[in-house]
């Protein structure tokens, strides 16, 4: 890798905030698909739990993600990159980013309004942001749910096209990303 490319990397803080935020995305998605369905019992209780638990991190860490990025800018996109593409990445980003902060608040939201309080590890009470209506409730699971399927949707290009670039364009973008791996060379 030249000196060039090594620069382009995204630095520590920005690596850990993607890969624990992507971890806890595809969590949630396992732990949420595998609950909705199951009949009302304290396994589904105790994965509702988890489910919010897992929400709540994702806000925060979310939070922190968009302030990182804001101080620190993404290295740039390799100069051979076609223009549309470099317009769909800012795109495609900026989506991703506004949707790991709303797909838990709306879920806070929803919780909030159906009057399921989110205690989060069983010890902090999150405040509710509304006060409780059924009907409101309804509304907003059927929002979370349109944002999930949103957040999947980018998700599944997100790394559709990561791994284009890495096995077709071989551009050195996923690289960018991912751990840097000790060289052999160095040793």
């Amino acid at each position: 890798m030249t000196r060039t490319e090594e620069t382009a990397r995204y630095g520590a803080t920005a690596l850990w905030l993607h890969w624990l935020v992507a971890v806890l995305v595809v969590a949630g998605f396992a732990v949420g698909f595998y609950m909705v369905d199951l009949k009302i019992s304290p396994t589904k209780l105790r994965l509702f739990s988890y489910h919010k638990w897992i929400g709540v991190t994702i806000f925060a860490l979310a939070v922190l993600r968009v302030a990182w990025r804001l101080y620190r800018p993404p290295p740039p996109l390799p100069a051979s990159m076609p223009l549309w593409q470099r317009h769909a990445s800012v795109v495609s980003h900026r989506l991703l980013l506004l949707l790991i902060v709303v797909v838990p608040l709306s879920g806070w939201l929803m919780s909030s309004a159906k009057g399921f309080q989110t205690v989060y590890f069983g010890v902090l009470p999150i405040p509710d942001l509304l006060a409780k209506n059924a009907d409101l409730g309804e509304r907003l699971e059927v929002l979370h749910e349109v944002l999930n399927t949103s957040l999947l949707a980018v998700v599944t290009l997100h790394v559709a096209a990561a791994l284009k670039h890495h096995f077709v364009d071989r551009d050195g973008v996923l690289l960018r990303m991912l751990p840097r791996l000790p060289d052999r060379r160095d040793r």
